[in-house]
């Protein structure tokens, strides 16, 4: 399998994905279906035969999104990370993951990060895109750290958003759930049923460690000098802040 990139509309793309893009631009939302999307680490025909309302998760970047979600004015959870902690697990979800390019060295692959040369494009887009747009549609902005720091709080604002009022003991019951070390062990979470042949999980799992400052593991000091002065430089057009952990 090769193991290279392809540009859609000024975003890197596995070449698989890439090749089915029509399929996705053109894919049809209902009203009433749910998208959840991320940037990473933060079968069309499959989503379509499921029933309404349909939870659907994608990594596309706002401007990339399906016209029909915005057409049936449907609702988007989104959930940002920290680019530090980002970079990070997507450097070894990217050594796992067999149609996306080879992420070593380290080195080589924070500098591609920075320019958005990896899957699904740059970080920096996709965090703005969604942000300066949550006020023209449903959306709700959710940050990663808040979801380790305050998951029942968390919790009770998605579920306010998709309007359900749900008693504390139901809450309580969805925060334990989902967390990191119970969705580890989930095979509906982990990905463990994936072919080696498109997620090699020999070396490390899908759901690595969810750790809030992992990046530390990996930034030399220089690194993160380089890399903060970058970050302050691509984030300065935007009112969107994260906790970043120091």
């Amino acid at each position: 399998m090769q193991r290279r990139l392809t540009v859609v509309e000024g975003m890197a793309l596995a070449q698989d994905i890439a090749q089915n893009w029509q399929q996705i631009w053109n894919f049809q939302a209902r009203k009433g279906d749910v998208l959840l999307d991320t940037y990473p680490k933060s079968g069309m025909e499959e989503v379509n035969a499921m029933p309404s309302p349909r939870i659907l998760k994608s990594h596309l970047p706002v401007h990339l999104v399906p016209p029909s979600f915005w057409r049936h004015d449907c609702k988007v959870i989104y959930v940002a990370r920290n680019a530090r902690d980002t970079v990070t697990s997507y450097y070894h979800f990217d050594q796992m993951l067999q149609f996306h390019p080879d992420p070593n060295p380290w080195e080589n692959y924070l500098e591609r990060f920075m320019k958005g040369e990896v899957g699904w494009g740059s970080w920096y887009d996709h965090v703005k895109g969604f942000w300066e747009m949550k006020e023209k549609h449903q959306i709700l902005y959710i940050f990663f750290e808040d979801l380790k720091k305050t998951p029942l709080q968390q919790i009770q604002k998605v579920a306010h958003f998709l309007g359900k009022n749900l008693p504390e003991e139901t809450l309580s019951q969805i925060a334990r759930l989902s967390t990191f070390d119970h969705m580890k062990n989930n095979p509906m979470a982990n990905n463990s049923d994936f072919p080696k042949e498109i997620l090699n999980q020999s070396k490390s799992g899908f759901m690595r460690k969810g750790k809030v400052g992992d990046w530390k593991t990996m930034f030399t000091v220089q690194q993160n000098e380089i890399f903060e002065d970058d970050y302050r430089r691509q984030m300065e057009d935007s009112s969107l802040t994260f906790h970043n952990p120091k």
